[in-house]
Formats: structure tokens, sequence, C-alpha cells
């Protein structure tokens, strides 16, 4: 039986005014239950919607659900219906709603929301989904740096005003030129407590941080988290002020980072909707890529097996250690390649830090190794399988673990060089690479080690 507050939801739809979806905004406050509400409904119902919301409460619930349910809801409604809500919203967030539309639907919505608003929402919409610009509020506040103190402040509160601006995009003043150059930024709390005949240029501070319009998502919530801001402008080739990317949007894509990483991690591309709204289709199609290229990549270590059928024909004992020695080689690979891609998202190591990584890491390596090693030696013992394989096993594991801690540390440093996703080094991945060649490993100190091989 549905809940309660559901069955209220589909009230509200079919009741006139908005008394019925306020009542059931009060009752479910918690965004996630909101959007698993939401979600049930069907596209005529969620149509439906847009005749019991107004501005406010639309801005309530679009704000509470996650952006592929918003978008989904504003596509059933009327473009008439939609419009006026979205343009309600706050400009990157209604950005954020838009991309995810339909491209009809969505050009249907902006063509009939005014003029300058569309055109706003338009030059936000033009940047790729993961640039600092995608992201930015346009609307930032601006002055030019020949004004008094007090001509400064009356125009500031006139665009305050119209721009519905909140404590984040009014913590900085940027002081532009006659062409919108950016040239300065002054705190609104010194400009407000500066004395009032004061020009803003003596107050503006003109050692500016600021970041490109492509600059990675990642870099961009660095630089803010770095040096603790509250907003950073983002400027073009010629400075020109295009707008300010906020800290409270900084940290909801923080957010969406760190699950889209996990989700590579594990072999996967991210879903980029809730998991319990993910079809089955819609995993297969996240999955599958990946397995399938894992399962490419790991039939080498049958082509090995089968290079190496004489040695194990000549000792048997040899294929009972093949699952644990490459499955610690995997596991050693994905302790680093975890931390690695963390540490490298958050800026605490460069490309330029991979020595040291890679000493620190060989240097753990080789405590890990030896600690493996007498673990090995332990389990070959109670196999009963002799001194010659038992050494052979407990070389092996020793320099698996070293050659996976090598590999582990160059790889996510490497690949953020190449501006590729270090996340694409999952745990898969990292022990596909060192299953084949492990065993090689394996099969070259057994050769070294045990007399039956000498000749094969």
């Amino acid at each position: 039986m549905p809940p309660k507050t559901s069955i209220a939801l589909r009230a509200a739809l079919i009741e006139p005014g908005q008394d019925g979806l306020n009542d059931w905004l009060k009752a479910v406050p918690e965004p996630a239950e909101r959007s698993h509400q939401l979600a049930k409904l069907s596209r005529a119902e969620l149509g439906k919607l847009g005749e019991v919301l107004d501005t406010r409460s639309a801005k309530v619930l679009l704000e509470s659900v996650d952006d592929e349910l918003a978008a989904r809801a504003m596509s059933a409604m009327e473009p008439a219906v939609a419009a006026p809500l979205i343009s309600a919203l706050d400009t990157d967030h209604a950005a954020d709603i838009l991309r995810g539309m339909p491209t009809a639907a969505r050009e249907s919505v902006l063509s009939r929301i005014p003029a300058r608003r569309a055109a706003t929402l338009r030059r936000v919409l033009q940047w790729p989904k993961d640039s600092a610009a995608a992201h930015m509020n346009p609307e930032a506040l601006t002055i030019s740096s020949s004004l008094t103190v007090s001509d400064a402040v009356e125009l500031l509160r006139l665009h305050a005003a119209e721009l519905a601006a909140d404590t984040e995009t009014t913590a900085y003043i940027y002081v532009t030129d006659s062409h919108g150059r950016l040239v300065g930024v002054v705190a609104f709390r010194d400009l407000v407590l500066a004395e009032a005949d004061r020009v803003v240029a003596e107050l503006m501070n003109d050692d500016l941080l600021w970041v490109s319009p492509l600059t990675g998502v990642e870099d961009a919530i660095r630089a803010l988290e770095d040096l603790h801001l509250v907003a950073v402008p983002v400027v073009d080739a010629d400075m020109r002020l295009l707008g300010i990317l906020t800290l409270s949007t900084a940290a909801e894509l923080a957010g969406e980072e760190a699950t889209a990483d996990a989700e590579r991690q594990g072999g996967s591309q991210p879903l980029e909707i809730p998991y319990m709204r993910a079809s089955p289709w819609h995993l297969w199609r996240k999955r599958v890529g990946w397995l399938l290229l894992l399962f490419v990549a790991e039939a080498y270590t049958g082509t090995v097996l089968r290079h190496f059928e004489e040695e194990m024909e000549a000792v048997v004992a040899l294929a009972f250690f093949i699952p644990l020695l490459i499955g610690t080689g995997g596991n050693t690979g994905t302790q680093i390649t975890t931390t690695l891609v963390r540490a490298l998202a958050t800026g605490d190591v460069r490309f330029r830090d991979v020595p040291s990584v890679v000493a620190k890491e060989l240097s753990t390596g080789m405590l890990i190794a030896l600690t493996m090693g007498l673990a090995a030696v332990i389990r070959a013992w109670t196999l009963g399988v002799g001194p010659e394989v038992t050494l052979c096993v407990a070389l092996t594991i020793a320099a698996i673990v070293l050659w996976s801690s090598l590999i582990a540390s160059i790889l996510p440093p490497l690949l953020k060089k190449l501006r590729l996703d270090p996340a694409l080094v999952s745990a898969p991945a990292i022990a596909t690479i060192v299953d084949g060649t492990g065993l090689i490993i394996y099969f070259m100190i057994a050769h070294l080690t045990l007399a039956q091989l000498q000749g094969l």
C-alpha cells in the first residue's frame, strides 16, 4: 500500500490551487523522500504538477530534488507552464535542469522565457557540462573603479534587488572597466564600512584569483577550498567577467564528483541518476563496456597460463598458488590507486610528486612484501609442497607486491597529466594489469628456483 504522503501528492494534483501541494511539501521535508515519491508519478501526472505549482513552491520543490527528476518533470509540462517556473530559479540551477531536458523541449521553454533571462541562461548552457562556466552564476555584481563609495552602494542596492542576490553573490563586488574586463575586487563588508567619499579604486584588490570558463570543475573547487573563498570569478581570455562560481555550487559539484569517482573505481560508468531509479537496462549500459574491456584484457592471463603449461605439468603444486598470488597483487594495487585518486582530486598529490610517491609506495611495498612473503611461507608449509616451491612462492609474492606498488603509484598521476580521469584506474583495471604480469613473474622465478624446470 502506498504511503499516505504519496496518496496526498496525487490528491494535490487534482485539487484546485496550491494548498494541497503546500501541505504535501510540509509533510515530506526530506529531499530523498520527495524525490522518491515524485519519481513514481506518471508523465501525465508530472504534467499536471505545473498546474498546482507557483514560482515559490516550484523553487522549494525543484531545489530539493535531483536535476534529472526536475528535468523530467519540466519536460512533461506544457512549455508555457514550465517557462516561468524555471525562470524563477537561480541561474545555475535553472541551467542544470534545462541541460537535462530533450533539446526540443529545452528550446521550447527558452523561447517562452523573457529574452534577457533566456540570453543569460543560454550563456551558461553553451559551455561543456564539466567546465566551471557551466555552473557559474552570470549575474555577478559589478561596479566601476571611478565611483565613490556612496554611489557604488546605491548602484549595488538597485542591482541586488534586480538580481535577487544572496550572501554568496554579494560577498565580493567585482570592479570592471568600460569593456567589462575584470580589474579588481572589493569585499562587500569593506565597501559598506568605508567613508562615503572614498573612491572604489582605493579599496579594491587587484591581486586577483580567477578561473577560465573551461577550467575543470575539480580544479575550480580546489581553488575555492584552498583559499577559503565564498566565490571565484570566471573570466574569458580577454579578462572579461562572465560570472562567478559560488561555494555552495562547488560543494554540490564536489559531492557529485566524489560519487562519480567511486563508481568509476568500481569499474562502472557513473549512473548520473539515483540508483533506485536506474533500470536494469540503464545499469547494463553503464557496466557492460568496462566488463567487456576487462574481459578482453583478462584474456591474456589465459594465454600466459597456456604458454607455461609444461611448467605446471612438471610441478603441479605451482597451480595451487595462482589465485593467491594474483589476488594479492590486485589487492595491493587497489589500495594504492584508491588512496592516490582521492589525493589527486584534493590537490594533495600532483604530477611533479610522482618520484616522491613512487619512493614512498616502494618503501611501503617492501615492508608489505616481507610480511606477505612470511605469510606465503606459512601457507606453503601447511600445504606440504616442499622447500623449493615454498621459496618460489615467497619470492614471487614479494616481487608481485613491489611490481603492483610501482604500477599503481605511477598510473593515476600519469592519467591526470594526460587530462584523463585517474579514477579510470579502477580496482578491476589494476587487478587485470597485475594478473598477467604477475603470472609471468611467477614462472620466471620458478625457472630460477626449481630444478624440475631446468631446460623447459
